[in-house]
């Protein structure tokens, strides 16, 4: 029969049990706020997965922040973080937005450096233990520019998984928010949606009253190329950077589809921790695209 540990040795390893044990529960969400050793539980902790909220600095009409979407696409994420433990990025802004250089607070970098920076920050990612990687994409201006950075993953090989979470707004629940505002015909950008999601966010950099001091109504310039795509094509409908109406947008509608996208975004979160697919069909793929004419026809 062993013989019981000496209570002076049992203590101090109950006490530092309890000290892991609380340390561990009051982990925060956010990376910038870890200390290194904290780092490390972290990561364990948030099964090696991280979110990384992607927005932009771009004119928002007249009534919005030019920060907003980094305000939405880190709110939404902390939120969902704080119901399924997973560590939340800081503000990621080196996004794709040339179609907004004419307006006042642009910060559009070349194509060069946003993917360099956003391929090297997964990189970085990875080599400090983070596996899954989330991206939560708050600017639509970002969206072709993500697909095909998602596809070229495949150019090499990988020791991460690179998941894009896209929420599907539920039509229920903008019919509420529309009931408590307004429905809006144009609603793409700093529009009733938008508005009021921030305005439950950030309320005091919010003023829809000015919202109506500028058109967001597609001027529709391109309407003799129906078939046809070009780069201008959004200088060309909204000029102004500015589509929909937000001058009847309230926060209370804001809430609602908030709540909304972060349920789906906790949803997303665990199936994506609990995923095996991803990470096992990249390295079959890997293997197989090392040596082709292996693989069975």
């Amino acid at each position: 029969m062993p013989k019981p540990i000496p209570m002076k040795y049992l203590l101090p390893l109950v006490a530092l049990l309890i000290v892991f044990s609380i340390q561990a529960q009051s982990l925060s969400i956010k990376m910038e706020e870890l200390s290194a050793p904290e780092f490390i539980s972290a990561v364990e902790k948030s099964s090696k997965t991280i979110i990384l909220p992607i927005g932009v600095f771009e004119k928002h009409g007249p009534h919005m922040p030019v920060g907003t979407d980094l305000y939405t696409a880190r709110e939404i994420a902390l939120r969902a973080a704080e119901k399924e433990y997973t560590v939340v990025f800081p503000w990621y802004y080196f996004s794709q937005i040339n179609e907004a250089r004419h307006q006042p607070g642009t910060i559009a970098y070349s194509p060069e450096i946003i993917w360099k920076v956003l391929q090297e920050t997964l990189n970085e990612l990875s080599r400090n233990g983070f596996k899954k990687i989330i991206i939560i994409n708050g600017h639509g201006g970002n969206n072709a520019f993500l697909n095909y950075f998602g596809m070229a993953q495949l150019s090499e090989k990988r020791d991460y998984a690179l998941y894009w979470f896209q929420p599907d707004y539920d039509p229920e629940v903008i019919k509420k928010a529309e009931a408590l505002t307004q429905h809006d015909r144009y609603d793409q950008h700093a529009g009733n949606r938008e508005t009021s999601m921030v305005a439950a966010i950030v309320p005091d950099l919010v003023h829809p009253e000015k919202a109506g001091l500028q058109s967001g109504v597609d001027l529709d310039r391109l309407k003799n190329l129906p078939s046809v795509y070009s780069g201008i094509w959004w200088y060309a409908r909204y000029p102004n950077h500015y589509s929909g109406d937000g001058r009847k947008a309230n926060a209370h509608a804001g809430e609602l589809i908030l709540n909304s996208v972060v349920e789906q975004f906790v949803k997303s979160i665990q199936d994506i921790k609990a995923d095996k697919n991803v990470p096992e069909l990249q390295n079959q793929f890997f293997e197989e695209a090392e040596n082709p004419l292996d693989t069975k026809q």
